[in-house]
């Protein structure tokens, strides 16, 4: 039986590493289950949802060339329409740089044509300006407290 992608089939667990677990195919050929593909939910270890000897429904998402076969279980579920519309808007879909869709960014909002940014040198010369007031101010104060009893004797 050739392996295509989109195919749901069944198989066994014969293996359980950190990153996803390795399911045995019909005809001897095994494939890989990824940690993200397990289940809906966040996945911190593997063996909390599988162990080895599980029959497991999967499905194939990807063949690569040297013979590697991608698997999913958690695709392999069939899921009322709306609850894939639902978790659509749960996720919303991500923007150029992988990141979400344009809520908040580093405790800001983010508003296309709002502030540009500053660059790291605005940032350096920002702060060796401030730096250099805390310094002088520093210096005013124990100067000041040095100036009548106890100043320095020449």
């Amino acid at each position: 039986m050739a392996i295509e992608v989109g195919s749901k089939l069944e198989g066994k667990v014969t293996g359980i590493t950190h990153f996803g677990a390795f399911v045995d195919l019909s005809g001897g050929v095994t494939g890989l289950v990824h940690i993200s593909e397990i289940a809906d939910s966040y996945v911190k270890d593997v063996k909390d949802h599988l162990k080895v000897g599980d029959v497991v429904t999967v499905k194939v998402i990807n063949v690569d060339k040297d013979g590697k076969i991608g698997l999913s279980i958690r695709q392999a579920v069939d899921k009322p329409p709306e609850q894939q519309q639902q978790q659509q808007q749960q996720y919303p879909p991500r923007g150029p740089r992988g990141g979400g869709g344009g809520g908040d960014r580093g405790g800001r909002n983010f508003r296309p044509g709002g502030p540009v940014r500053a660059t790291f040198e605005d940032k350096v010369s920002r702060f060796l300006k401030d730096s250099e007031e805390r310094i002088s101010n520093l210096k005013k104060s124990t100067e000041s407290k040095r100036g009548g009893r106890g100043g320095r004797r020449s």
